[in-house]
């Protein structure tokens, strides 16, 4: 089996070779490019399975590699390495495609759990829907529908974004703040219980009118959704 093939671009030399040795650990093979212009030519001339990319980088800023790399290549998936008072820049950086990010300092265990995610979630061509599920659970995106055991649910905006952004995390636990963050959004300022209200909401829908519940709450840490729920 072809080992995945990750690009790190990271200018701090410690942290990229802490990345570099944690990823050969998992079995990935990495690569590492410690400013934008090489990584632009990386991305340009190979293809990769993902890339890890700084914000903060020497002769082209991440952001502009990742805007200049999703006008040839929509679908790699790529997390932002972010600091923590760059909210402008989060925000900039999904907008221009980016799939996740990251804020430093972080664990590396949590960084892993985002490599895998995004490594199990299958590439999206331009002509298909996006299809998210667990178990009897599916989710077409771009169409957004959900059924479950075959039965179509309604869903509001809200609790449909909400449920999105579970599935796209499947297994992960997911904070309060990340939910508020990717849901409502980063100009939110109101109560973070709105987030229990909706789970609230979503397992009415989801999880009671079935035998199994996929909408799990980790106490202290937030919420998480799970084929196999207890």
């Amino acid at each position: 089996m072809k080992k995945p093939d990750i690009l790190v671009v990271e200018d701090e030399q410690k942290l990229s070779r802490v990345l570099q040795l944690e990823l050969d650990y998992e079995n990935y093979r990495t690569t590492v490019a410690d400013n934008g212009r090489t990584a632009l030519d990386l991305l340009t001339d190979q293809t990769w399975d993902l890339v890890l990319l700084d914000i903060m980088l020497p002769e082209l800023s991440g952001m502009e590699v990742l805007r200049r790399v999703r006008r040839f290549d929509e679908s790699t998936p790529i997390i932002l390495l972010t600091a923590r008072d760059e909210v402008y820049d989060k925000v900039n950086g999904l907008d221009q495609g980016a799939n996740d990010y990251i804020t430093k300092p972080f664990q590396i265990e949590e960084l892993l759990a985002r490599v895998r995610v995004h490594l199990r979630q299958p590439r999206k061509t331009s002509d298909e829907h996006e299809e998210l599920g667990v178990g009897d659970l599916a989710v077409d995106v771009e169409a957004r529908e959900v059924r479950r055991a075959s039965q179509p649910i309604e869903l509001t905006p809200r609790e449909f974004d909400l449920l999105v952004y579970l599935l796209q995390n499947k297994n992960l636990v997911l904070t309060r703040d990340q939910l508020i963050e990717h849901v409502w959004g980063f100009d939110y300022f109101g109560d973070t219980n709105v987030v229990d209200v909706y789970i609230r909401y979503l397992r009415q829908k989801v999880d009671k009118p079935f035998d199994q519940p996929y909408i799990q709450t980790v106490r202290g840490v937030g919420y998480t959704i799970k084929e196999h729920a207890s």
